[in-house]
C-alpha cells in the first residue's frame, strides 16, 4: 500500500510491504562517521577557564584531532586521537558515565541528542573543578563543536573524512 501526501508543508510518501521506506524533505545527518578538525576559535582562552597548565594548552593548540564516531544498538563509541593522546568514550544517550577527560578531570558525563546534535555534559566530581558543556552540531560536510566553560565558549570545525 503506498499512501501519499501534497500539502503547503511539502510533500511525503509511505509505502508499507515486507520493507517500510519513508520519504521526506526531512533527513537525518549522518553521525557516524570520521571526523578531521579544520580550523579552532578561542580554544587557548578556552583552556584557561579550563584551568589547563601552559605545556598541555601549547600541545592541545598544536594538534590537529581526528574525531570517529559509532552506534551499535544503541551503544556508541567516541574516539579523539592526536599524536599525543587518545581517548575513547563509550556511552547510551541519557545514561551517566563517568569519565577522566583529556585535561585530568574526573566527571560524571551525559550525552544527548536533539535534532543533529550531540549535547555533551561534563560535571566535574572534584570541588574547585569546572564543568563543560559541547555541542556537536552536525551537517552533511562535517560538524562544528561548541565548547563551553564558565562562560568562555570555543568553537571548532571538522569535515567529514
Amino acid at each position: 500500500a503506498v499512501v501519499s501526501t501534497q500539502s503547503t508543508w511539502g510533500s511525503f510518501s509511505f509505502e508499507s510491504s515486507t520493507s517500510t521506506q519513508f520519504n521526506s524533505n526531512f533527513t537525518m545527518v549522518q553521525m557516524a562517521g570520521s571526523y578531521t578538525q579544520t580550523s579552532k576559535d578561542n580554544y587557548e582562552e578556552f583552556l584557561k577557564a579550563l584551568n589547563v597548565g601552559f605545556i598541555l594548552r601549547k600541545a592541545a593548540l598544536a594538534s590537529t584531532p581526528v574525531m570517529t564516531i559509532s552506534e551499535a544498538g544503541g551503544k556508541w563509541t567516541m574516539i579523539t586521537k592526536t599524536t599525543v593522546k587518545s581517548i575513547e568514550l563509550n556511552f547510551k544517550l541519557g545514561e551517566e558515565f563517568e569519565e577522566e577527560t583529556t585535561d585530568g578531570r574526573k566527571c560524571k558525563t551525559t550525552v544527548t541528542m536533539d535534532g543533529n546534535k550531540l549535547i555533551t555534559t561534563q560535571k566535574a566530581m572534584k570541588a574547585g573543578e569546572k564543568d563543560v558543556v559541547a555541542v556537536r552540531e552536525f551537517n552533511d560536510g562535517g560538524l562544528t563543536m561548541t565548547m563551553t566553560c564558565d562562560g568562555v565558549t570555543s568553537t571548532q570545525t571538522y569535515k567529514r573524512d
